[in-house]
């Protein structure tokens, strides 16, 4: 064959390869973290979701080896991440399937990826509350679809949880059983559930715990049932707690969250019964030991708002 149509056949090749290589590549770079022989973990990003930095990839998810089976706690936030994260899985385990994924919550961030497990065949499971939660807040929908690519968001779409459960709730493999801990009404929200493997001493606790960033606090969320969920998760004295942002998870993990929740609790109700008005309220409150967080002054400052006007409408 005459050089130059050798040439050209190999610019063909190369150039064939790397739209293929443009076409399938991930959308994210997911590198998982070994907690324990059966279970790992992706850390998501600390900022909130933006179109390329992290694709809406900013909590944390984990897949358990059952045995038998993969779980799934909580699904990511688009259809491409839940197919990539599952293709990660199955490096590990190419003889494994997923049998369930539980949501942790109803934010966008865990739940969007859920469809993409509903196909394989997979059962979603949720607190009881989570589809009230998914219904009663369509524009918590929104975000995602705005702010991510069509390529990346393509296929996602939210579907609600097939199996609705309460604390108590065991789902068994062939080596290990996983519980479903409620504890307690409401903490940043109404959906918010806890997994707690006893054989593997892990306790994956969703947006109950955050660390590398200060948590928010909603209008929804009630201070009083979210210290005194961290009080009874910690009480299980798990060797491993993974929140589901940060990426701590020694038995300590736990405590930063549950300080910064009692002083902003104590601090903001005490200057509110001394009547000191809401615009001048931040001076009041100790929290500034926990600057070293991510978005400290502007999570801060709002949490402090929300839970002052929680107090004035109570």
């Amino acid at each position: 064959m005459p050089f130059y149509k050798r040439a050209f056949m190999i610019r063909v090749v190369l150039f064939v390869s790397f739209l293929t290589s443009s076409i399938f590549a991930d959308f994210y770079d997911l590198k998982p973290i070994k907690i324990t022989k059966d279970i790992s973990c992706v850390i998501g990003d600390f900022h909130p979701p933006m179109k390329k930095s992290n694709k809406g990839f900013v909590s944390n998810m984990c897949y358990i080896n059952m045995e038998n089976s993969l779980v799934v706690l909580d699904a990511g936030p688009t259809y491409n991440f839940a197919k990539e994260f599952y293709t990660l899985m199955k490096k590990e385990y190419p003889k494994l399937e997923v049998s369930h994924v539980i949501l942790s919550n109803y934010h966008d961030d865990r739940i969007q990826g859920a469809s993409y497990f509903k196909e394989l065949g997979a059962k979603i499971v949720g607190h009881k509350t989570i589809n009230d939660d998914i219904k009663e807040n369509p524009s918590k929908f929104e975000r995602m679809k705005q702010i991510l690519s069509k390529e990346v968001y393509e296929k996602t779409k939210v579907i609600y949880a097939d199996s609705l459960v309460d604390g108590g709730y065991e789902i068994k493999g062939s080596n290990k059983t996983l519980e479903i801990i409620k504890p307690s009404k409401i903490s940043e929200e109404k959906s918010d559930i806890a997994i707690y493997s006893k054989d593997d001493s892990f306790l994956f606790v969703g947006n109950i715990v955050f660390n590398g960033r200060l948590l928010s606090y909603k209008k929804n969320s009630n201070i009083d049932g979210w210290i005194e969920a961290i009080e009874n998760l910690a009480k299980i004295d798990a060797k491993y707690f993974l929140g589901g942002h940060g990426k701590e998870f020694d038995k300590n993990s736990y405590k930063a969250t549950l300080e910064y929740l009692k002083i902003l609790r104590a601090d903001v109700k005490k200057a509110y019964e001394d009547e000191i008005d809401i615009l001048e309220v931040k001076k009041f409150v100790k929290t500034q030991k926990f600057d070293y967080l991510n978005h400290f002054e502007q999570l801060n400052n709002a949490n402090i708002s929300t839970y002052y006007n929680q107090l004035e409408w109570e």
